[in-house]
């Protein structure tokens, strides 16, 4: 038995990284449902441009209104920093190493937080998509939750149709969806 099931129902504290709102809709629920206090972590540095990310905090915030079972703490949006902390890595292929870096990037910036609060468990939303490599983000996430004496909860959202569920709750919710992962090189090769 892993973590998570060990764990749920025991009002246990968990920081769930949310990478966007319609990707933050089947977890919150679900982690709710299971007896988890959930404090959310939206980090945003990847996203390109300014309108885009604030479109996708217009959308978080709502999804913490609609859940008022959550907290969100939303990182200080500084977009150069993580462009310094991907570069060589441009040119990378959609889903390859800088994709890796930057699942690093914010799962480190999710754990530092995590640690400042006193909470012991780190999930995220990105295993939502159908798009995420789930055993990539699974092995960062548990080597970056280790180094911070964290306990990662290797959730896979997307099972049980889970991203179908977050496409409908998104609607329902009236939540911006987008349509390119975040960082300007996955929006220029949606072009």
């Amino acid at each position: 038995m892993n973590s998570y099931e060990d764990n749920k129902n025991k009002n246990q504290s968990v920081l769930l990284h949310i990478c966007c709102a319609p990707d933050g809709t089947v977890p919150t629920l679900e982690l709710n449902a299971d007896g988890w206090n959930i404090t959310g972590y939206f980090y945003g540095n990847n996203i390109h441009p300014d309108d885009e990310y604030k479109k996708r905090l217009e959308a978080i915030k709502i999804l913490a209104a609609q859940n008022n079972f959550m907290s969100v703490i939303i990182q200080n949006y500084e977009p150069s920093q993580w462009l310094n902390q991907v570069t060589g890595l441009e040119n990378e292929r959609e889903g390859g190493l800088r994709c890796e870096k930057c699942f690093a990037i914010q799962f480190e910036a999710a754990a530092n937080e995590a640690v400042k609060l006193g909470i012991k468990f780190l999930t995220t939303t990105l295993t939502i998509s159908p798009h995420k490599n789930v055993k990539i983000i699974s092995e960062i996430g548990e080597a970056v939750a280790k180094t911070h004496g964290l306990t990662w909860l290797n959730i896979i959202w997307r099972k049980n149709d889970g991203f179908l569920k977050s496409v409908r709750l998104s609607r329902e919710m009236g939540l911006y969806r987008q349509n390119y992962c975040g960082c300007i090189f996955s929006r220029d090769n949606q072009r």
